[in-house]
């Protein structure tokens, strides 16, 4: 099969699939090239509230396809960039659903990511010192701001992998669960995501993110909103919310 990004949307959920197993998953030119591309399509669709990003089978992602470093130039770094860059500014909630193996460029997706699942088994590592490879700045921001300098350094000084312990307890994931349990799990959260008022989560994305000019923006988007007025309704005749922001 040729190195691929799979998606879908089902039930206002979105699922990017990084398709290349016999390299484990690893990322090709093309498919970094593409990513932004595949966000961007998803991110227009008003039927999508949440976006889910995993790997094929057995493992997540094995990183950058090694082979294409080879070639003079950057391209290939500027290329995973230019992809972790567009995933981070997906206007809609993310989660990575991590199995396997999460090293190199897949840690950089999952870190760019909002919120990573993972299952017991995982290993996860940031491997530019065994090859040589300045990790790029804004990565190291990014990761660095997920786990705190400590263990950025730990990571990027060593290549060394973590096991799904210490990463929850570094808070490179939230939530680790047993061997077959993942998938489920991350059905159900997203389906809470996917009911929850996007207006609010784009936002709070926004602010999370460290967006501090944007407040008289989201005000105003609230006003115009009528995601307010229908949380409080539903609240007071106990049903359940009918949010219509974005769509």
């Amino acid at each position: 099969m040729e190195p691929q990004l799979k998606a879908s949307v089902t039930d206002g959920v979105a699922t990017v699939v990084i398709a290349n197993p016999a390299k484990r998953n690893a990322m090709s030119a093309a498919m970094w090239r593409a990513l932004p591309g595949v966000l961007d399509r998803l991110a227009a669709d008003h039927a999508v509230r949440a976006l889910v990003l995993t790997g094929e089978g057995d493992t997540f992602c094995a990183g950058a396809d090694i082979s294409a470093l080879r070639e003079p130039g950057d391209e290939q770094q500027s290329l995973a960039v230019r992809a972790e860059d567009a995933l981070a500014a997906f206007p809609k909630p993310t989660l990575a659903a991590v199995r396997g193996f999460c090293v190199g460029g897949g840690s950089q997706l999952a870190a760019a990511c909002d919120l990573r699942f993972a299952e017991e088994g995982t290993r996860f590592g940031i491997t530019p010192s065994k090859l040589g490879i300045v990790y790029p700045s804004s990565s190291t921001r990014r990761l660095t701001a997920l786990v705190g300098p400590s263990t950025a350094k730990y990571l990027l000084f060593s290549g060394e992998l973590m096991d799904t312990e210490r990463a929850l307890r570094t808070g490179f994931v939230d939530e680790v669960h047993p061997a077959g349990e993942l998938d489920k799990r991350v059905a159900e959260f997203v389906r809470v995501l996917a009911s929850r008022s996007l207006l609010t989560q784009a936002a709070a994305k926004e602010f999370a993110d460290g967006r501090a000019d944007r407040d008289a923006h989201w005000a105003e988007q609230a006003r115009g909103s009528g995601d307010t007025a229908e949380g409080v309704a539903a609240f007071l005749e106990r049903r359940a919310p009918r949010f219509t922001y974005g769509l």
